[in-house]
């Protein structure tokens, strides 16, 4: 039989980080015992069961095995919302919050109903942190991936933002005689097929379709930008997240499909990362 330790003694011996011992704890101590994360200070010198130790375990390996810890948990902080992850949806980064920011900003300044539509939209973070934080936007969100919409579904019945729709397809094929849009934000895959991040850490066991276009990386975003004017209203704003080096080239993109007022956006860490334009 496995012996019990104590939560102190258990978080001080594992090989993973603090950071991550605790929020794999605080997930587990929730599960079985609902207690929140204080626990961790207020309850250390607590007995853990040996099925509570046996999970642990299983966590621990998984997580040094690579597995990222949103999809250990289930769960992922997006702006201001808590989004349900799987594997069969990428992870929300805080680098793509840029993007709702962006799009929030367009909606105060038009300062009226709008539309926004959401391309590639995942697990429904940007479609979702928008129709949170404006109640009364219109929100269109489409994926190509069957299982991402689901994932996506279920995260708007669990904030209970319903109002927002979702369509299957792939970028605008998705949409049927749809009106035009004030506002189109996406995060499409924009890594380089042959990129070595897509071997390495988190990515590994991320969605490789959300990640690599399987080409350049600009096949995507060229689809995205070339569409828009279709989809979009007199004066309207595209916003397309990019990678860190494709600022230039996203740029060129919008220029060459006739877009006006193009901007350049620095994410949190000081990158380049989001370019916009208008029709």
């Amino acid at each position: 039989m496995t012996k019990e330790l104590s939560l102190r003694a258990l978080l001080s011996t594992s090989a993973l980080t603090p950071a991550e011992a605790k929020i794999l704890m605080t997930y587990i101590l929730n599960s079985h015992y609902k207690l929140p994360r204080s626990a961790l200070f207020s309850r250390d010198d607590m007995l853990l069961n040996e099925k509570v130790l046996a999970e642990w375990k299983t966590l621990e390996t998984r997580r040094l095995s690579g597995e990222p810890i949103a999809y250990l948990v289930g769960k992922k902080g997006f702006h201001k919302i808590e989004l349900y992850v799987a594997p069969g949806v990428l992870i929300p980064r805080p680098e793509t919050e840029l993007l709702v920011e962006i799009g929030l900003r367009e909606i105060e300044r038009l300062n009226k109903s709008v539309k926004v539509l959401d391309l590639g939209t995942g697990s429904g973070a940007i479609a979702l942190a928008i129709a949170h934080e404006s109640p009364h936007a219109e929100v269109v969100a489409t994926d190509q991936s069957i299982e991402a919409l689901e994932i996506a579904k279920e995260n708007a019945k669990l904030l209970n933002l319903n109002r927002v729709q979702f369509v299957q397809g792939s970028w605008y094929e998705a949409l049927k005689n749809e009106p035009p849009f004030d506002i189109i934000l996406s995060n499409p895959p924009y890594i380089a097929a042959q990129d070595p991040h897509l071997g390495q850490g988190d990515l590994r066991f991320e969605p490789v379709f959300a990640l690599t276009d399987h080409a350049s990386g600009l096949t995507c975003l060229e689809n995205i930008i070339f569409g828009c004017k279709a989809h979009l209203q007199p004066t309207g704003l595209l916003a397309v997240e990019h990678g860190f080096d494709q600022s230039k080239a996203v740029v060129d993109l919008m220029n060459q499909a006739g877009l006006s007022n193009i901007q350049t956006h620095l994410d949190y860490g000081g990158h380049h990362r989001v370019v916009s334009g208008s029709k």
